[in-house]
């Protein structure tokens, strides 16, 4: 356990070091007025943007740029924006949407895991009648139709029908995250229901079942202790990286509700040019990505004690 755990923690850092410094090269080979805003390019001569250019290093060799910003990461220094906030330090700017993005996430994942893994029970239970068909009908549905249309059903629904707000509010965080929430949890919902009942209809056919229905166990029991117990281990990979990326916001839901979280932060930052905050979000999302994978494989492993994460044959 522990040989795997360094193992896939040297293996995760080289990945993400491979991905900034490819990021960071990409940047490089913007044109260097993109550094400047347009008042300084309008205000600078060519002689003081020289100066500046200098000064952060950047007519410096592309090996001892790329060694400055490794040390830089090493430090946690990130340096500034110079677009979307200029001047302010870009664990700063982040930071003020960070909360924002987290707790709505968070929120939206138990929902959806609680929800959906309780409709793909109930699914599985009622296998073929009413019930199965209407939790199908919604799953077809959900993933059918554009989000853009289902959110704006939701927001009909929520405002006009139970009165709620159309747009966040830093006044009132509680009740207008209500539908940003409703709406992030209507994807996953659909798909933890859909995986749940296909890996406990798996489960169901499985020749260990017949023989425990044989031994004379309930219906309850085999659901318990062998359907419910198995059919979690698939789902138990997903789940840490579903919450690791719920600091990633997203992208359509809070622009669709004006909720100020990181969701739209990256596409701004590259459209305005921000450098500082483009290579700061790629490391934060790549090592997000990164870590969930990871700690999906540990979950897994105690949820289900059979496996074993190692490089021996018959294990993962």
């Amino acid at each position: 356990m522990i040989k795997y755990t360094v193992k896939r923690l040297l293996q995760s850092l080289v990945t993400v070091l491979i991905i900034v410094s490819i990021v960071f090269l990409l940047l490089r080979m913007l044109p260097t007025d993109y550094y400047f805003t347009e008042d300084q390019l309008i205000k600078f001569t060519d002689a003081q943007k020289h100066e500046q250019l200098e000064a952060a290093g950047l007519l410096d060799p592309i090996p001892v740029q790329l060694l400055h910003f490794y040390a830089d990461i090493a430090r946690f220094d990130f340096g500034e924006s110079r677009r979307i906030q200029n001047g302010v330090p870009v664990v700063r700017v982040i930071g003020n949407k960070f909360g924002i993005s987290m707790k709505m996430g968070i929120i939206s994942v138990v929902i959806s895991l609680i929800i959906g893994v309780g409709i793909g029970i109930f699914q599985t239970r009622h296998k073929d009648k009413l019930g199965d068909h209407i939790g199908t009908g919604y799953t077809v549905f959900v993933n059918a139709v554009p989000p853009l249309v289902s959110y704006s059903l939701v927001l009909i629904f929520g405002s006009r029908v139970l009165g709620l707000p159309q747009l966040y509010s830093t006044r009132d965080t509680v009740v207008s995250s209500i539908l940003p929430i409703v709406c992030l949890s209507l994807g996953s919902i659909a798909w933890y229901a859909i995986w749940m009942r296909r890996y406990m209809i798996d489960e169901i056919n499985r020749e260990y079942i017949k023989l425990a229905k044989i031994k004379g166990l309930s219906e309850k029991q085999i659901m318990v202790k062998h359907v419910l117990r198995n059919a979690y281990v698939p789902l138990a990979q997903y789940l840490p990286g579903s919450l690791m990326l719920t600091i990633s916001g997203s992208l359509l839901v809070e622009r669709f509700f004006s909720v100020p979280g990181m969701g739209p932060l990256l596409t701004d930052s590259i459209n305005r040019y921000d450098t500082n905050v483009v290579q700061t979000l790629i490391i934060l999302y790549s090592t997000l990505s990164i870590l969930g994978v990871f700690l999906g494989d540990i979950l897994m492993m105690l949820v289900d004690p059979r496996i074993r994460l190692s490089d021996k044959g018959g294990s993962r």
